[in-house]
């Protein structure tokens, strides 16, 4: 069992890699730019008006520009909502890159992917402990009686809202430790730093625990504790660890910082 689950776990980690270095992944992403602190429209690097109007963004530009929208040259003005998709289906393009509207808490935005970044370019690889076993137990999940959220730092020095759907229990060395979880259908997320983290390990890492049974069991393997994308690139908005997601062990397992 111990082999299967190394073999799993490599199969993940080099699965990981391939993912982040993707031309779309998180490596790619080279400006997030709030609309709001460009009221003429203009943003960085990018062509086109663009405008926050309601529940939707507005997009004027003309052919000069050089944007497409769904593969069609845009001269006028378009309307998006936010993009739900993957990158490289954004409905914005310019040239090979993607621009992707976004929406945190009624602020509106665009992300800008391109597959030549210089990180992408440079990307070496994911510092990651070696599987082993003892990182890897039980969990208990336990659904709190409504959802909670709480306001956390972003790592772009912003303040937002974080749900928090309920409390993942678990025991290492005897010791008994807890983490609030975010619940995203049968998906648990938790963001949690640790003894190690700013110290052998990157500030803070995400963990995505398998889904609990009808009773709340899980596991909960820290061999999968993963970067954030604010790792990848600083345009990232990852939020920090909630009050009481900063563990006093040091967990030296899972994925580390960048090669």
């Amino acid at each position: 069992m111990t082999s299967d689950a190394s073999d799993a776990w490599k199969q993940w980690q080099e699965h990981r890699a391939e993912t982040v270095s993707a031309p779309y992944g998180p490596l790619a992403l080279t400006g997030t730019y709030w609309f709001e602190d460009y009221p003429d429209g203009r943003l960085p690097d990018i062509p086109g008006i663009w405008a926050a109007d309601g529940d939707s963004v507005v997009l004027g530009a003309d052919e000069r520009d050089g944007l497409t929208v769904d593969g069609q040259v845009l001269s006028g003005e378009v309307r998006l909502a936010a993009d739900a998709g993957p990158v490289a289906e954004a409905r914005v393009a310019y040239g090979g890159r993607r621009l992707v509207v976004l929406v945190r808490e009624g602020v509106w935005g665009v992300r800008d992917f391109d597959p030549d970044s210089a990180a992408r370019r440079a990307f070496n690889g994911i510092e990651a402990t070696p599987y082993d076993p003892r990182w890897s137990v039980p969990g208990r999940f336990t659904r709190y009686g409504e959802d909670r959220t709480v306001r956390v730092e972003n790592a772009d020095g912003r303040e937002r809202g974080l749900g928090l759907g309920g409390e993942l229990a678990f025991e290492l060395d005897g010791r008994e430790l807890t983490l609030q979880v975010t619940v995203q259908g049968d998906v648990l997320w938790a963001v949690f730093a640790d003894a190690s983290s700013g110290r052998g390990s990157y500030r803070f890492r995400f963990l995505h625990p398998a889904a609990p049974d009808a009773e709340g069991r899980t596991t909960v393997d820290l061999n999968r504790a993963l970067l954030p994308p604010c790792a990848f690139a600083d345009h990232f908005i990852c939020p920090f660890p909630p009050a009481g997601n900063t563990l006093d062990i040091a967990v030296e397992a899972g994925e580390r910082n960048l090669v």
